[in-house]
């Protein structure tokens, strides 16, 4: 009788263990599931309020730490983020956003009338500033600034300008005087427009392919067409002529063309 009692005793200990066993895996697994990790949306391009939006869904937060400023992106609109999209982390975690600037930054116009054509490019990037269109006119001085102008006007040093004014340069250019075409497949966009400029050539329709859909795309995009293309002495062309410039992310089409 005595062992009978031992044993019932052992098998409801046991029962007890089982239990309470299975109690705490259903409790850990509830904490488990409680604290899962989500991944973190891509926020680049959104304005804030589509943002904070978006990460109120997913269950986690934004704050704006942060301001820059482009003339490829809206303003306003998420320059960059804090963890990267596609990071994990735990829910109510706080995603530090970097925005484009709503009122952008000015600068002073310098004076580059006199420089040559690459010493006022170097100026006008100093100053946050950047070459709009290159027209020539006749002058013994081959790519040295005869006039700068802003909008059409001639725009006299001092005057503040937002970051990134294209300025436009009149140059001088003698008789004999022309350009060539340089090979862009593979440059980035800000790349290929310096190599446009320093040949003394202008930008001309710059499109995008259909890979490049975010903000991030037009910084990893790379120029894989070009129009007219470089053709040794045949690509020689007057001074200011345009090139157009296509770009895409896919190393397909770079290799391809």
């Amino acid at each position: 009788m005595k062992k009978h009692w031992i044993i019932t005793n052992i098998i409801a200990a046991c029962v007890f263990i089982l239990l309470l066993t299975l109690l705490a895996q259903i409790i850990l697994k509830g904490v488990t599931r409680h604290n899962k990790e989500i991944e973190v949306p891509d926020f680049s391009s959104m304005s804030v309020a589509e943002a904070t939006k978006t990460a109120r869904h997913n269950n986690i937060k934004v704050e704006v730490t942060d301001s820059v400023y482009t003339d490829r992106l809206a303003r306003g609109a998420v320059f960059s983020q804090n963890p990267k999209a596609g990071s994990s982390v735990k829910r109510g975690r706080r995603v530090m956003l970097t925005i484009n600037a709503i009122i952008p930054k000015t600068v002073k116009m310098p004076d580059v009338v006199g420089y040559s054509l690459r010493q006022a490019m170097t100026e006008l990037f100093s100053k946050g500033l950047t070459v709009g269109r290159l027209s020539y006119e006749p002058d013994i001085a081959t790519n040295n600034v005869l006039s700068q102008r802003f909008k059409g006007s001639v725009i006299r040093p001092g005057r503040e300008l937002e970051v990134n004014s294209p300025i436009d340069l009149v140059l001088g250019c003698d008789d004999e005087s022309v350009a060539y075409v340089p090979l862009l497949k593979g440059f980035s966009l800000n790349v290929a427009k310096n190599n446009i400029w320093e040949n003394s050539l202008n930008v001309g329709t710059i499109r995008y392919d259909e890979t490049v859909q975010t903000y991030q795309d037009t910084l990893n995009a790379v120029v894989y067409r070009q129009d007219p293309l470089p053709e040794g002495e045949e690509s020689a062309c007057p001074m200011g002529s345009t090139v157009n410039i296509y770009l895409t992310t896919s190393q397909q089409k770079i290799s391809a063309n």
